[in-house]
């Protein structure tokens, strides 16, 4: 693509840059000039005109915009029109943003012109919610590059629905029931993926009533909140777990406040034990994993190590020791 002044009567068939002022108004930027509007910009006094001129094998920028999108776009998004070069993906429902991030920088290493910006990965979106936008930032860009840019990212982003549909949580308590705001916070983070909790099950903080409510939970998942913060493998909430014919697959997690997170399964349901954080309504750590293992991605030990960058969230007032007060 060719971009620059170019006399007024030879502009015919260009795009014009620039929104130029005519008798009758003004030509908006990006008009494809016809006869009629070069006929309006040299009656207006205009005698040159900065343009785009497209070469052979040239895309314009919406033609562009629109095959890119279509060729990195999987599962569970919708395409919106292109306009102006732009292009946005909406997420179809609830649910978390996979990203092949090595495939989006591929794809924007093509062409500084051919461009796409996402979210973050794994990041949890309700219905509606923009995960990516395209922009070609040029009126044209060679289609060969957009070939290329379509290939290297393609299918780079997807929508990973809810995969469960209710949940249980299984509270524990040492001589007193416990608060509602554990269950409160949880069932309001569910609520966003469309997750109902099953009736309430309150068990005393030791390992046989615990691992019988495990084994009897009627939640596709089951979440644990113990009255005391789990400070061991070997502590009730996961001890409990194995007790029950259950798996413990990791215990503690490089993200602040949530570091005393433990996963597992018990057969085909996920286990999640919850930092005392999650009474919480704030982010915390549980918030990752929770919104992964809803979508049927549990995090594997590898995963859990790659949370410390970025894993420093902001910290939670009501909790009992605030890191400031070290």
């Amino acid at each position: 693509m060719k971009f620059g002044p170019v006399p007024t009567q030879e502009a015919a068939g260009a795009v014009l840059a620039h929104s130029v002022p005519v008798k009758t108004g003004a030509l908006r930027k990006g008009q494809v000039l016809s006869d009629a509007d070069i006929a309006a910009l040299l009656a207006a006094g205009h005698a040159q005109v900065i343009v785009a001129r497209y070469d052979p094998g040239d895309l314009n920028e919406n033609t562009a915009a629109a095959q890119f999108a279509a060729a990195i776009a999987g599962a569970g998004l919708h395409i919106s029109k292109a306009a102006t070069g732009r292009v946005n993906l909406y997420a179809k429902g609830p649910g978390i943003v996979q990203i092949d991030a090595a495939r989006i920088d591929a794809a924007n290493a093509v062409n500084p012109m051919i461009t796409v910006a996402t979210v973050l990965p794994l990041q949890r979106v309700e219905e509606g919610a923009m995960v990516a936008t395209i922009k070609i930032i040029s009126y044209a860009v060679p289609a060969d590059d957009v070939t290329a840019a379509c290939a290297a990212g393609n299918g780079a982003l997807a929508l990973l629905p809810p995969r469960a549909t209710t949940a249980s949580l299984i509270e524990t308590d040492i001589g007193k029931p416990p608060a509602t705001k554990g269950r409160r916070a949880l069932a309001s983070r569910l609520s966003r993926l469309g997750v109902t909790l099953t009736p309430r099950v309150i068990v005393p903080h030791a390992h046989a009533p615990l691992a019988e409510a495990i084994k009897g939970a009627e939640g596709e998942v089951i979440f644990i909140l113990t009255a005391s913060a789990t400070s061991d493998v070997e502590d009730v909430g996961p001890s409990a777990l194995r007790q029950a014919g259950g798996e413990v697959t990791q215990f503690g997690m490089p993200v602040d406040p949530g570091n005393l997170l433990f996963l597992g399964n018990y057969g085909e349901k996920p286990v999640v034990g919850l930092p005392g954080c999650a009474r919480s309504p704030a982010l915390n750590g549980a918030d990752w994993v929770l919104e992964r293992v809803i979508c049927g991605l549990s995090p594997t030990p590898a995963d859990f190590t790659k949370m410390g960058v970025g894993g420093l969230l902001k910290e939670i007032p009501s909790r009992p020791k605030p890191r400031a007060s070290l």
